[in-house]
């Protein structure tokens, strides 16, 4: 039986998210071009809705303020504004207990935005996606 292979290529990082709308990270690494598995965590115990989390990554010179407003009157598409050109990812919306991992492509060296999108959350749960 062949063991896994650990593929350095792939930058796997998970972020966490408790009841108290706090990321344990501030700051990700990444480097251009590299493939990005991107893990969502809700350690909490508050249900979907009461409590939902996501983490959208924007593209340079979003201001996160004017996105998270806009974002904010998009309940029915998970507060992801329809035909937004300011993303470059984003997870899905999940609840306490819940996980959701993405994968993408790191674009151009630069430093980003990423922040919860749900009304609100993104005063506290936000940061900086640094791709060199």
């Amino acid at each position: 039986m062949e063991g896994k292979k650990k593929d350095d290529n792939v930058a796997n990082i998970v972020l966490t998210a408790d009841d108290f709308m706090k990321f344990n990270k501030t700051e990700i690494k990444v480097k251009s071009g590299q493939k990005v598995k991107l893990t969502l965590r809700h350690i909490g115990k508050l249900d979907k809705n009461v409590m939902d989390y996501n983490v959208v990554i924007l593209k340079k010179d979003v201001y996160p303020v004017k996105f998270a407003a806009i974002a904010a009157i998009e309940r029915d598409n998970e507060y992801i504004p329809k035909d937004s050109q300011d993303i470059i990812v984003y997870t899905k919306l999940i609840g306490g207990g819940e996980t959701t991992v993405i994968e993408f492509d790191a674009p151009e060296a630069g430093t980003y935005e990423f922040l919860c999108s749900f009304p609100a959350h993104f005063a506290m749960m936000r940061g900086k996606f640094i791709v060199e």
